[in-house]
């Protein structure tokens, strides 16, 4: 078991501090939060989501130099906050093999749990667009099977889409993604009849 530290960090401390530490953490505003074991269909959306976004980027051709990063990355806020998304896009020179935070994600993703719906809504919305790159925000349901899609529009403004099929337009970078793809590795849900 890993105790927590009592007093608050900046994000340069804290990742010093977490890569000697066992298992995953994040920094909110200072304060060091472990994160929680995964359910097996959180598990199973999460690796579509990053294979379903990998095979968007090879479909995109030699023009799109985005990169597919899974969970584990650390996502800079600011001073005192860092994310570890489920998933994550960036565009440009692929990353040193030995970086550990991606500095300008375009597309992130959160697989939600019931531990982390409302703060995945809520905080990490906000939190996620105060970054300039970021161009989209899917939070994905594993139990309703739907994708919450949040998009930079125009001045500003932040357009929310609900899907439960069709296709994804993540432009920018010009990527496509059909939900479906997102919940290809879970069961056929129960049928309410049986």
């Amino acid at each position: 078991m890993v105790a927590l530290p009592k007093q608050r960090m900046d994000v340069d401390t804290f990742l010093v501090w977490a890569e000697a530490q066992p298992g995953r953490f994040e920094l909110v505003d200072g304060e060091v939060f472990a994160m929680a074991p995964e359910r097996a269909g959180h598990a199973l959306v999460k690796y579509a989501t990053q294979t379903a976004l990998k095979r968007a980027i090879t479909a995109a051709g030699t023009g799109c130099r985005c990169h597919m990063m899974p969970d584990g990355m650390t996502v800079r806020i600011d001073g005192t906050t860092t994310f570890e998304p489920d998933a994550l896009v960036y565009c440009g020179p692929q990353m040193d093999v030995e970086a550990i935070e991606v500095p300008d994600p375009v597309i992130v993703v959160e697989v939600q749990s019931p531990g982390t719906r409302s703060v995945d809504a809520g905080f990490k919305l906000a939190r996620y667009f105060s970054l300039a790159s970021v161009a989209h925000y899917l939070m994905i349901d594993p139990v309703k099977r739907l994708v919450i899609h949040h998009r930079r529009g125009a001045e500003e403004l932040i357009e929310t889409r609900i899907a439960t099929d069709g296709i994804l337009d993540l432009t920018p970078p010009g990527l496509t993604l059909p939900v479906a793809d997102l919940f290809a590795d879970l069961p056929p849900p129960a049928d309410p009849a049986a």
